[in-house]
């Protein structure tokens, strides 16, 4: 294949890459939870039931964000449920997902995680079977010192420090007609300006998240966010969701789907800056996407029903290398759109449609698992704008693409560049320019390539597709030179002179 030239420009800066984009995201949904981070009975667990080798797994990620209760789960629970003694918490019968929920992990075990974790926590109110003033109630549970009913409750069960959640989410898909309470975009307004309101009368330090719309293929899309962003004053950001899937079984395709991601990014953005100026205020909305994923062998209804079980075997996909690439493509996107995302939460974290996979007292790392671990690794800097000149190839429905997909964060003299070769059998030769600085050295290189797109790892071949050193890459002149195997990602941080 003809080389590709990436050249990059130290001052072509897109914006800084928000740490909050490498979130995670933590649903009572299967066995995210229960038998996910959370399991007593498991050989792993420690003095608090979390499992240790789920815990040791997911330090490797450094995730920020972390995004609870839900999800679908989030607009049926009540979060009084899941606080005080055990003992005490009531076992309901939860309808997103069709299945038993104890309430043995609720709102202080969350927390206690994101400390152990060194997670930020990020919390859902529920918009859909709950009100507004149970939202501000929670508020003050987590963020009040004490001296009120709700901040005194958090001290009798054991958490004299207020928790600090300073990031809400008000509501989950509201716009979709599956969720519990699902109401048209002018009533979902009203519903969460009003919890805005109160939540940030208990603590004016928060910053809340808007619903937006969950699936760009329903007919509301973009007139259901400027009504929610016009009508909403307080709100901060406004959510995106997406789920990539390879339906059609054409791998060349689902490997430009970045151009729907980038696609997706922008339409949401200019809404923001369309009520903005309508407003004239110098004030706008963020994006935070927070649900993405590969998800779609288990997203038809006879494995999304719990059928009224504990910890039910629901969503849990395996990953094959396809699936991964996939994954960096939507990593390459936020962090070329830093000036837009700001915070971004994978979905989810253990088991259900999950990169991190427990059977028993043994743990699983898909093939997923590893493009998220190569960018976190070099997500500090600032957004650079790549100049890509090289062959491309048409997607079926996608359009258009390179076949070399990339980004890059600059951090002082250190440059990250994030590659990926989307030829399914052809090798990518890449030239590397900075245009105003050279290339001095290579501080470490890493990829994830394998010869078939179908390749899953397993509890038998657990290590068959995972990152590894990567010694295909030379410095001459200022330039770097790397030849990208096809079906690969690759994760390169260069050293810079003048």
């Amino acid at each position: 294949m003809k080389e590709t030239t990436l050249t990059l420009h130290t001052q072509f800066q897109i914006g800084q890459v928000d740490e909050r984009v490498f979130g995670g995201f933590l649903e009572h949904m299967g066995r995210a939870v229960y038998e996910g981070v959370y399991d007593p009975k498991s050989a792993h667990a420690d003095e608090d039931g979390f499992r240790t080798d789920v815990l040791e797994v997911l330090q490797r990620w450094n995730m920020t964000a972390m995004r609870y209760p839900g999800g679908n789960f989030a607009s049926g629970y009540h979060w009084l449920d899941g606080v005080g003694p055990r003992e005490q918490r009531p076992t309901v019968l939860e309808l997103a997902w069709q299945s038993i929920e104890p309430n043995h992990f609720g709102t202080d075990e969350y927390i206690k995680l994101c400390r152990r974790l060194n997670w930020t926590p990020m919390l859902t109110v529920n918009l859909g079977t709950g009100t507004p003033e149970e939202a501000g109630r929670w508020v003050e549970y987590c963020n009040r010192p004490g001296g009120t009913k709700f901040a005194d409750l958090r001290i009798a069960n054991g958490s004299t420090a207020p928790h600090n959640v300073k990031l809400w989410c008000l509501g989950n898909e509201m716009d979709g007609p599956w969720q519990l309470g699902h109401v048209p975009a002018d009533q979902y307004a009203i519903r969460a300006q009003q919890a805005a309101k109160i939540m940030k009368d208990v603590d004016k330090s928060i910053e809340v998240v808007v619903a937006g719309t969950c699936v760009t293929d329903l007919p509301t899309y973009m007139d259901w966010d400027r009504q929610v962003l016009e009508y909403v004053a307080e709100a901060d950001y406004i959510s995106l969701h997406s789920y990539a899937g390879n339906r059609a079984g054409d791998t060349s395709d689902y490997l430009a789907f970045t151009n729907a991601i980038d696609r997706q990014i922008e339409e949401m953005d200019a809404a923001c800056r369309f009520v903005q100026a309508k407003r004239r205020s110098q004030k706008r909305a963020y994006l935070c996407f927070d649900e993405w994923n590969v998800w779609y062998r288990t997203q038809k209804p006879e494995f999304l029903d719990g059928d009224g079980k504990f910890a039910p075997h629901v969503a849990e996909e395996t990953y094959n290398l396809e699936d991964a690439l996939v994954v960096a493509g939507y990593l390459n996107s936020f962090v070329r759109h830093a000036n837009m995302v700001k915070i971004a939460n994978l979905a989810q974290i253990v088991n259900a449609l999950s990169p991190i996979h427990t059977e028993g007292d043994r743990v699983l790392l898909h093939t997923t698992f590893y493009p998220f671990e190569m960018f976190s690794r070099r997500r500090n800097g600032i957004s650079l704008q790549p100049i890509v000149a090289g062959p491309t190839y048409e997607g079926q429905k996608n359009g258009e693409v390179f076949y070399l997909d990339t980004s890059a964060i600059l951090n002082n003299d250190i440059l990250h560049v994030f590659m990926t070769n989307r030829s399914l059998s052809e090798a990518l030769p890449v030239q590397v320019k900075v245009a105003d600085r050279s290339i001095i050295a290579l501080d470490s290189a890493e990829i994830l390539t394998g010869p078939d797109p179908k390749a899953v790892n397993s509890l038998e071949q657990p290590h068959l597709i995972q990152s590894r050193p990567f010694q295909a890459v030379k410095i001459s002149d200022g330039l770097a030179t790397v030849t990208l195997p096809p079906l690969s990602v690759a994760a390169l941080t260069f050293r810079l002179g003048s």
